[in-house]
């Protein structure tokens, strides 16, 4: 927390001001900690703060309660700045029993605030964290260097709730609206927001929605009461562009970049998607858009889901599959099928920790060369990354765009990070985002009036023909095509026109697309950081620092993967060095080097969790003072 010089006096003690503060709240998977925690940050939103949050899930189903293996975390970092980063380090720990206290310690701030649920360490909960027998850390002086809050939140809840009539379990499940409330309290944050998603939400099951308002209320008079708390903390609104903000998620803003462009485009939007963690939300959010027009299918797996998207797309659909890296290597054969038949598909992969089933709730960004690669015979297809939770509109509607205009399957790469984390989002107007160009072909366009479906235009792009098209009957399949006619072709010579033509026709994207320039710095510095997707946040915060202390250093971020943009070779080498940070083993690094032939320095973190601007600007600062 950075404090400001705005501190004053109230009747409940001193309001400091901040200029931004990293929570994090901490417990079993079964004590609603990421509910809290999206609650604590949509009204921060709401109340204009820039934020960004990082839910941290435990890859077990249901660990068993009280252990590691089961802590699930929620952490936002919210301010009256630019937040681009959900922190490095906390502020302020909520820690609902001791597991969850051993595993975020560490990354505490000396000096930090720390609420105990006091009835999660007692001798069993001790045990099952592994703390040796007698060793308690509330009581043997571990934590002098934090300040301490113990509240019995367990107990407060069943009093406050006792006579409604409410089950053990219910009751149970309320104790986190008792945190809520008190860091409502705490950070000076209304309440109302909150109430009114409770009623709506429980709207069938009115007793449920009364019992968390009850707690929220219960919380906040606690904090206001109990004579513990003598400082709370207030954070301005962030002064972001004007607009009309949400805070958003990476999956649910894909699917409504999806659902934008297929009604700026005018294309029915059909989605084929078998679930899969951390991709699900994709599926779950556009079966509400059925008012839209969108067609959602949940197939019976990643096969049935790539296909059915592909014969949505043959019938004239904006059609899309959303998967995860295990279901990305089942739609290979799919996804070779679409590149031969040469008709725009998404691909949305959010990524996540591999190989095989892997870290399913942890992110990564290893399918890099997955993407690019993974499907036997030449098939190229352009590959684009979103760069951060609200970004994922954007590059969601760019995919759309890319395979609309130049009928190719895209892939569009996100990652367990951003698509769980969350940011504002400013609402864009119709006039903000680029046209989609299309048309149907509806008349012969050979000579002598002949059909020639696979005929192309500047763009290197076929005719799209909807099935059923009066005289524009044609053969469609697997096999390989014969130039223009679209006939099935076994002439070796053909086959290699067919093979450049389709290659081509990814390339000429390139002329489509912005050309690369640096984020932060300038061509001049003399080391840059060149990175692509859920890296941007730590590398752009800890670039901006460096500057802002005299290091000549710049930060240049892809999106357009394939093909890159036009001038990025020129560009990468006018710098000294090139630095590319991955959540990999150094998948871009070695597309750059094998493309470009400079000794670009990679930085690879493969550990499920994202880099910290810390680590980032340690490795900078390295290769700047060798």
């Amino acid at each position: 927390m950075r404090e400001n010089l705005d501190n004053r006096a109230t009747p409940s003690g001193i309001v400091i001001e901040m200029e931004n503060v990293v929570v994090r709240f901490s417990g079993d998977s079964g004590d609603g900690m990421q509910l809290t925690g999206i609650q604590f940050s949509d009204t921060a939103a709401l109340l204009g703060n820039d934020l960004s949050t990082f839910p941290d899930y435990p890859s077990e189903i249901r660990a068993p309660g009280g252990t590691i293996a089961g802590v699930s975390g929620f952490q936002v970092n919210f301010g009256s700045k630019e937040i681009f980063t959900p922190g490095d380090s906390y502020d302020l720990l909520v820690a609902m029993n001791a597991a969850a206290l051993k595993v975020e310690l560490p990354k505490l701030k000396k000096g930090g605030i720390i609420i105990v649920n006091a009835a999660g360490f007692d001798r069993n909960n001790l045990e099952l964290a592994q703390y040796p027998p007698g060793v308690d850390p509330l009581e043997d002086g571990s934590l002098d260097n934090y300040t301490v809050h113990k509240v019995d939140v367990s107990k407060l809840t069943k009093e406050a709730l006792a006579g409604t009539g409410l089950g053990t379990k219910e009751v149970e499940r309320s104790k986190n609206m008792f945190v809520l409330g008190l860091l409502f309290w705490l950070f000076d944050k209304e309440t109302d927001s909150s109430i009114q998603f409770f009623k709506d939400k429980f709207k069938k099951k009115p007793e449920i929605a009364d019992a968390n308002i009850r707690m929220l209320k219960t919380g906040w008079d606690y904090g206001e009461n109990a004579e513990i708390f003598n400082t709370r903390y207030t954070v301005r609104p962030a002064k972001l562009p004007p607009g009309n903000y949400r805070s958003i998620t990476g999956n649910h803003a894909t699917a409504l970049g999806l659902v934008a462009a297929a009604e700026c485009s005018g294309l029915l939007l059909f989605l084929g998607s078998y679930p899969i963690t951390p991709a699900t939300d994709i599926l779950q959010d556009l079966a509400r858009y059925k008012s839209n027009g969108v067609k959602t299918f949940q197939a019976e797996d990643e096969i049935a889901g790539i296909c059915a998207a592909i014969g949505a797309s043959y019938a004239g659909n904006l059609a899309v599959t959303t998967t995860s890296g295990p279901g990305m290597s089942l739609k290979t054969e799919a996804a070779g099928l679409a590149v031969m038949l040469e008709i725009p598909l998404v691909i949305v992969n959010v990524q996540r920790g591999g190989p095989s089933t892997g870290l399913p709730t942890k992110t990564e960004q290893a399918d890099l060369l997955m993407a690019m690669y993974c499907r036997h015979g030449e098939a190229p297809l352009p590959v684009i990354a979103a760069a951060s939770p609200s970004d994922c509109f954007n590059m969601a509607y760019e995919a759309c765009r890319l395979a609309v205009e130049h009928m190719t399957p895209v892939v569009l790469l996100t990652d367990g990070y951003i698509a769980n984390g969350a940011e504002p989002w400013r609402f864009p107007s119709e006039d903000e985002l680029k046209a989609i160009q299309y048309e149907f072909l509806e008349q012969r366009n050979g000579p002598d009036d002949k059909l020639l479906p696979y005929k192309r235009n500047e763009k290197g792009a076929r005719p799209w023909i909807i099935p059923g098209t009066k005289g524009l009957e044609h053969r469609i399949g697997g096999l390989e095509k014969q130039f223009e006619t679209g006939n099935v072709s076994y002439e070796a010579p053909n086959h290699e026109i067919m093979v450049r033509l389709r290659a081509e026709k990814i390339e000429k994207i390139a002329d489509h697309i912005p050309l690369a320039a640096p984020d932060s710095g300038n061509e001049n510095a003399r080391l840059l950081v060149l990175g692509w997707g859920s890296t941007y946040g730590a590398i752009k915060t800890a670039v901006q620092e460096l500057i802002a202390q005299g290091h000549s250093v710049a930060h240049l971020h892809l999106r357009h993967l394939n093909p890159f943009p036009k001038n990025l070779g020129e560009l990468l080498k006018g710098y000294e060095q090139v630095m590319i940070p991955e959540m990999n083993s150094g998948q871009l690094l070695q597309l750059i080097r094998a493309k470009y032939l400079i000794p670009a320095i990679g930085y690879s973190k493969i550990q499920g969790q994202p880099f910290s601007t810390k680590e980032m600007r340690s490795k900078i600062i390295e290769l700047l003072n060798p």
